[in-house]
């Protein structure tokens, strides 16, 4: 098993701790995905590039209300919620129902950070 399905096995098996998380998705800045697992509940229109590069923008806004570098963004809309990471140049995307637990999607953030070194240096060389 290359280390490419290592990543995926253990990102689906985060996925299934979380009843009503759908979608985790790693991308760079620009939405374009470099690995992402979903279950066939998962929103298509929310995993698209174009949705989810919004979250680079809304970041650089954040920060212009001197608060400090912004580390999440939670959306919550009818019926579904989206939590992302800012984990530059990577960006983490989880995508759930509205009535998931934020806390129990967020306490994910320990586990998958000792992962993301590895993609970190591969999406900085290319």
């Amino acid at each position: 098993m290359n280390v490419f399905q290592e990543l995926k096995k253990f990102l689906y098996q985060l996925l299934n701790s979380v009843d009503g998380l759908h979608s985790i998705l790693i991308t760079d800045r620009d939405g374009v995905p470099v690995i992402s697992v979903s279950d066939e509940k998962a929103p298509e229109l929310a995993m698209r590039a174009s949705f989810l590069s919004t979250f680079g923008m809304a970041t650089d806004q954040g920060s212009k209300l001197d608060l400090g570098k912004n580390k999440t963004i939670i959306s919550i809309y009818s019926s579904y919620q989206v939590v992302q990471m800012n984990k530059l140049p990577l960006v983490v995307s989880f995508i759930a129902n509205n009535i998931c637990d934020t806390g129990h999607i967020l306490s994910l953030e320990s586990k998958i950070d000792p992962i993301l070194q590895n993609l970190k240096n591969v999406v900085a060389e290319a």
